[in-house]
């Protein structure tokens, strides 16, 4: 979601700079795939260090970390382990993967945003490993070292993946009816999609680790700061001295506060005014005309861990980005178009003096034939704003992604001559353009050829995949085989996209591949005939695989570069990640039936007043399969205006940033607004994601100041505790919610508005 950038054209060249070892990924933007809202973007923290300061904990002198493009030198007092993919690693990863993935089905049905489970199975997972270590329990019990640490965070991202599409496309299909009225009715359906998309990802991982990592790391400046802190902080937990006991102190800070948001958000359910939603114009107004108004446009606060350890991480001007979107739509523009009779609510309780002026303006659909309610309306601001915002940044990179696709071919072309010429062939063309490749700055890789993957393995892989890609779109979804193969191409062209600018900005532009991908679907779709149903489930199946696959390729290739700086063999993490996978695709889909059984208002929203799940990554997709299929879209001309001109207001202020605020003017950005987190205010209709989010970044702010030490130390695993601990206690709530003894059965209505919340 937040996107601090690091332009290459402005970084100094000898400082390579990295977000402090204790950020935090969020898969986020999309509308993450499910998290487009960062959608999986990634949301690092505002604090920055230059790589050269980082130190080893354990050690009194200084280490040369300057060079970042080497593994990092290994720890003394740690023996060479011999064999870190161990059975114990994996099904640690596993477990803490599957926390995380649940948890992210949760926090995406409810804000858009999903988190990575890197950083949170790394000290986790030390944990574990390390209180198991000292046991003799066979296969459980021994030695515990960095890379094995490694291998658990790669399995628990290969686990903790594929959340986005259940928190996306998926539910934008039910909304639409073109899938079965049931998800458990689909379950065969939804797992060979899964298999499709994660192994994609799976195996495009491994030729763009080559790539990314060793060939142009150097000449594209690619730092991969998130995975770069992640490894760091692995790092630092192994160390001999003070990073063992603060590795401690992280784990039971983490533990607590996962824990501790877990429970809150289970006790909530049953007196959920008290513990959960507070909504304070009707407690301090009663029932006043003023008080109501309030509760219309949702100005209520929420005691959400997981969105106020966020805003922990996230930063001030991300969140306050957002509370001015969330102002300027539901608490400016919403009124006055309401007032002017440019949007309109439904009332349910006219008959009711007390309540009669009570109005739900949180309907996605159009109220009447031509007058939309407030959230129609500023929803197709916000993704006007999320295509514009986001495609701008990626095409203001136009001379790295240039380059990139260059080196990419030439280095193609390159292996194509060599190939030929232990055959005793020569070819012309392939030897010129082989003669382009760049041969200096290379990084060297660590790893031996016996310790790389297999290039028939992955190979293999793609090929097997893309088959399937097309038996199963053509049998389930009555997809033809072009189509099939445009989606597979753009995953990897999107992922190709990702990687880069994840590696150089650490942020991952999933919304623009997403919204992309629809796009090029609408034009392919359009005028061959296919019905406005059938056109839509091309468009979003298609769009689900491209993004999809960018999505978890982006993720393992980030893995791949924390395993490089700790000297963990690729092949090994390839197997961890790829357990894990497997495991994912029947375990996305399990939680995500279990979900929309629980919370049937999410895949019929018509025919609910209300919903505890906004689910804004599911309107966006649903509104752009909509918007390039159906014949006309009523879409007011008023809102168009306004989608419009805040469209090129974002784009003015990328050209702006990059191009005017460099040098001595580039302390100036600060200041600038995030539109990306303003546009996630206009799809979510309620206001208090942002005032937890600016509550989260209020506490970060003051902590980091006041005890820049302590929240070095605490801070990071506080907040992911938080935001894990409450995505667990919402899976829990579901499944509570399914065996009849939830809060909506023997809970307290006390202190909300008609006895419910």
């Amino acid at each position: 979601m937040a996107e601090k950038q690091h332009p290459l054209g402005n970084e100094k060249e000898l400082t390579p700079e990295v977000h402090d070892p204790y950020t935090h990924s969020m898969a986020t933007v999309v509308p993450t795939m499910g998290g487009e809202f960062t959608q999986n973007e990634k949301v690092p923290f505002e604090t920055e260090e230059a790589m050269h300061d980082l130190k080893d904990d354990g050690e009194s002198e200084v280490e040369d970390l300057t060079d970042s493009f080497v593994p990092f030198p290994p720890l003394k007092g740690i023996a060479e382990e011999r064999m870190p993919l161990t059975f114990r690693a994996v099904i640690i990863g596993i477990c803490l993967g599957s926390l995380v993935n649940a948890s992210n089905v949760y926090l995406g049905l409810k804000t858009g945003f999903t988190f990575g489970a890197s950083m949170f199975g790394a000290i986790f997972g030390f944990g574990i490993a390390k209180a198991l270590s000292k046991t003799k329990i066979p296969l459980l019990g021994g030695e515990f070292g960095p890379q094995e640490n490694s291998i658990i965070q790669a399995s628990a991202t290969g686990a903790g993946g594929l959340s986005g599409l259940f928190v996306a496309a998926l539910p934008a299909m039910y909304q639409l009816e073109l899938l079965s009225p049931q998800p458990k009715d689909d379950f065969s359906r939804v797992i060979t999609l899964t298999l499709v998309c994660s192994f994609f990802g799976l195996f495009f991982a491994v030729p763009l680790r080559k790539f990314f990592i060793i060939q142009v790391s150097r000449e594209l400046r690619l730092i991969f700061p998130s995975a770069t802190a992640t490894a760091m902080t692995i790092r630092s937990m192994h160390a001999v001295g003070t990073g063992a006991s603060e590795a401690v102190k992280k784990l039971k800070a983490l533990g607590i506060a996962f824990a501790a948001s877990m429970v809150q958000r289970i006790v909530s359910y049953y007196c959920i005014g008290i513990l959960y939603d507070w909504h304070w114009f009707f407690i301090w107004g009663k029932y006043n005309n003023a008080a109501i108004h309030g509760e219309n446009w949702g100005w209520i606060i929420e005691w959400t861990p997981a969105f106020i350890g966020s805003g922990m991480l996230i930063g001030l001007n991300v969140a306050w980005s957002m509370m001015a979107g969330t102002i300027i739509a539901w608490g400016i523009g919403g009124p006055l178009l309401v007032h002017y009779g440019e949007c309109i609510g439904i009332r349910s309780y006219e008959d009711d003096p007390q309540w009669a002026l009570y109005t739900n303006f949180q309907s996605l659909g159009q109220i009447g034939k031509r007058t939309p309610s407030p959230r129609y309306w500023f929803l197709w601001p916000g993704v006007m704003i999320m295509v514009c915002a986001s495609m701008a940044e990626l095409f203001i990179q136009y001379k790295t992604i240039f380059f990139g696709f260059k080196t990419a071919y030439t280095n193609i072309m390159g292996g194509i001559n060599g190939q030929l010429k232990k055959r005793g062939k020569n070819v012309a063309f392939f030897e010129k353009q082989s003669t382009h490749q760049s041969r200096e700055d290379h990084v060297e890789d660590f790893a031996t050829p016996e310790q790389q993957v297999n290039g028939w393995l992955w190979s293999i892989g793609l090929i097997v995949t893309l088959i399937v890609t097309c038996v199963i779109a053509a049998v389930q979804f009555q997809m033809n085989v072009g189509v099939s193969i445009l989606a597979s191409v753009l995953g990897f062209l999107f992922a190709f996209l990702c990687i880069q600018c994840s590696g150089a900005t650490d942020t991952t532009p999933l919304t623009a591949a997403a919204k992309a991908s629809q796009l090029v679907m609408g034009g392919v779709t359009s005028g061959h005939g296919y019905t406005v149903k059938h056109a839509q489930t091309l468009n979003l199946i298609a769009g689900g695989i491209a993004s999809g696959a960018a999505d978890m390729s982006t993720s393992l290739v980030s893995d791949f570069r924390v395993g490089f700086l700790l000297r963990t063999p690729p092949n090994l993490q390839f197997i961890a990640q790829a357990v894990g996978t497997f495991i994912a695709v029947f375990l996305a889909p399990g939680i995500f039936i279990v979900f929309m059984a629980a919370y049937p208002c999410l895949i019929h929203p018509d025919d609910y007043e209300t919903c505890p799940f906004s689910a804004p990554s599911v309107t966006a997709w649903r509104a752009v399969a909509e918007a390039v299929t159906l014949p006309e879209l009523p879409i007011p001309r008023s809102s168009v205006i306004f989608a419009c001109v805040m469209g090129g207001a974002s784009i003015v202020q990328v050209i702006v940033r990059h191009f005017y605020l460099v040098g001595p003017r580039e302390k100036w950005r600060r200041f600038l607004p995030n539109w990306m987190a303003m546009a996630i205010s206009f799809v979510i209709p309620q206001t208090y994601y942002a005032i937890a989010a600016v509550m989260g970044a209020t506490i970060s702010h003051y902590w980091a100041k006041r005890a820049p030490e302590n929240f070095r130390v605490y801070m990071y695993a506080v907040a992911a505790g938080m935001i894990a601990g409450e995505g667990l206690g919402g899976f829990v709530g579901a499944c509570l919610e399914l065996g009849g003894v939830s809060g909506s059965t023997y809970g307290s209505g006390i202190a909300c508005p008609l006895g419910s919340c």
